[in-house]
């Protein structure tokens, strides 16, 4: 997986300033390593499934995780940042 360019939805930006100080911190860093490699291994990237098909994961903890969207031309779309139980509200 190539990263392009990274844009964040309005959704994404209103749950980042929420979250802990730490988590705010731990997400820069998690994506400049993305930036640079998308398949490092601290990232535990991986394809969503089932009404999630399309959407991807990039774990920042074993708690917090970035969910994105590919976009058809390469760029990727943060849509959400949170806790594990983001996902039910996809």
């Amino acid at each position: 997986m190539n990263v392009k360019q990274i844009f964040y939805s309005a959704n994404f930006i209103k749950e980042l300033k929420k979250l802990p100080q730490e988590i705010r911190e731990l997400a820069i860093e998690k994506e400049k390593i993305f930036r640079n490699n998308p398949l490092h291994p601290s990232l535990r990237l991986h394809p969503l499934q089932g009404k999630l098909t399309g959407l991807w994961s990039i774990s920042l903890t074993g708690n917090y995780r970035i969910i994105f969207e590919r976009q058809k031309n390469g760029d990727l779309l943060f849509i959400s940042i949170g806790k594990h139980d983001i996902y039910k509200y996809l």
